[in-house]
């Protein structure tokens, strides 16, 4: 592994990335954020919620809430979309499973995590225990977001290559970050609240074997973990000081040993360049490394007004460290199984592309993806490596579709929609949030709850946010 150049305290000994990070963190202020980086927050909450809301309607999710109760019973916290209460930390758990749990939820591209999802329920639990302003908790919220973005792309992809999924395992540290801040700790605690977390973090990739439920558990598990590290900081507890890049730190043991890791990257320019201007959202839901495809093929079929029985054959391409997630192996990818097997198959993105012009949360419905018009589609589509993919900066994607009369056509996406270079505008945004938000609430309780995510930096709060989103 390659490790660049550390921070240097004034005394000329190397800054543990922990600390650097805690002292953001806990400097960090209202004042101190740029106006882009507060409205992007607040959109960037926005639409975690109304994807939570989304969700709330779906049999996982009360599986969920039933096993969480069964441990814990009731308590003050409400449960986002649901009529429950729950403890403290199981709250924030069941908030994370809802936010993620239709992967239609942010992404911070070269992190390759989605860090809203553990972030939010922090500030929603913490917010509501210690009687947050909206102001403190979109600080704490944007102080987690940087942290995770850069401790997840100063890895390099090589959590992934090594079989760990990013969301739970980096999201577990800005968590403790937020959870620490907005209990008030110091800098030095919420050094140990980091340390403390490593041993709590987790999140592995076996999900994608056979659509299993699990990946859903892990920012709210994330969210959790980083409370009790925050809770333990704050009595004295102590952990480890270098739990990034220490002898058996997160990147020497949960890093591929091939990744060119860059610890420059997890501090860089805090407080001057910032990340959350770089977190996309989803235009699709489904995994972000299906979308540039997604889009290529719907432009192809619209410029050239194609139809399925015009088509023989369709190649969709992705970058190399893409294909096992969604393209391996392809018998098991043209045929999924359940809507989480759809959203990580690139043939069945593509074939809904093709044939509906995009991808829905109906098109994660049994009666869609098992559609025998969809999967006669499916059964054209082939994938390959991409060459000159920006990933991981950006999601690349490139199409051919090669129709009966002989005529080969290609789209190439270079930069997923939704990216920084590509963003979705706030009109976007909110029109998303409405949708997801109006399968659970009316449309007044959703404008509600709308004005008062956007007044965040203004006099709402975190206690106001989760009443308006729970029916209980």
């Amino acid at each position: 592994m390659a490790h660049a150049t550390q921070d240097v305290s004034d005394d000329g000994a190397i800054e543990p990335i922990s600390r650097s990070l805690a002292a953001f963190a806990r400097d960090l202020s209202f004042a101190d954020l740029p106006a882009p980086v507060v409205e992007r927050a607040k959109l960037h909450i926005l639409d975690g919620l109304g994807i939570a809301l989304a969700a709330s309607r779906y049999d996982y999710s009360h599986k969920t809430l039933s096993a969480l109760r069964g441990l814990a019973g009731e308590g003050d916290f409400p449960v986002i979309g649901m009529a429950a209460k729950l403890p403290y930390r199981d709250s924030a758990v069941m908030n994370g499973f809802l936010i993620h749990s239709l992967d239609y939820d942010d992404t911070h591209v070269a992190g390759v995590l989605h860090a809203t999802a553990s972030a939010v329920p922090v500030i929603l639990a913490c917010g509501q225990r210690y009687g947050a302003s909206g102001r403190d908790a979109l600080v704490s919220y944007v102080a987690a977001m940087e942290a995770d973005a850069r401790v997840g792309m100063a890895a390099k992809g090589g959590f992934h290559k090594k079989g760990f999924h990013p969301t739970g395992l980096v999201g577990a540290f800005g968590a403790a970050i937020a959870a620490g801040r907005m209990a008030g700790l110091t800098a030095d605690q919420i050094t140990h609240a980091q340390g403390i977390v490593y041993s709590m973090a987790s999140g592995n990739l076996e999900f994608l074997e056979e659509g299993a439920w699990t990946k859903r558990l892990h920012p709210g598990w994330a969210a959790s973990s980083g409370i009790t590290a925050a809770a333990l900081a704050q009595q004295g507890f102590a952990g480890p000081g270098a739990p990034y890049e220490g002898r058996f730190g997160l990147y020497a043991t949960c890093a591929d040993e091939n990744a060119a890791i860059d610890l420059d990257l997890a501090t860089h320019d805090l407080g001057s360049d910032w990340e959350m201007l770089r977190v996309g959202i989803k235009p699709y839901p489904a995994c972000h490394l299906t979308h540039s495809c997604a889009d290529a093929a719907v432009n192809i079929v619209a410029e050239h007004k194609l139809s399925p029985s015009d088509i023989g054959s369709v190649t969709a391409r992705v970058a190399a460290d893409c294909m096992p997630v969604v393209c391996e192996p392809l018998g098991e990818k043209r045929r999924p199984q359940s809507g989480y097997e759809a959203q990580f198959s690139l043939p069945y993105v593509v074939a809904s592309a093709i044939l509906r012009g995009g991808l829905t949360l109906d098109d994660l419905e049994p009666a869609a993806f098992t559609d025998p018009a969809v999967l006669e589609v499916c059964d054209k589509v082939s994938c390959e490596m991409m060459a000159g993919s920006s990933y991981p900066t950006y999601f690349s994607g490139e199409v051919d579709i090669v129709t009966n009369d002989g005529r080969t056509l290609t789209y190439r996406e270079q930069v997923n929609r939704g990216a920084d270079e590509r963003p979705l505008s706030a009109d976007e945004i909110v029109t998303k949030y409405r949708d997801n938000a109006s399968l659970a609430f009316s449309a007044d309780r959703v404008d509600q709850a709308l004005d008062a995510i956007m007044d965040l930096d203004g006099a709402s709060t975190p206690e106001l946010i989760a009443r308006l989103l729970s029916h209980a």
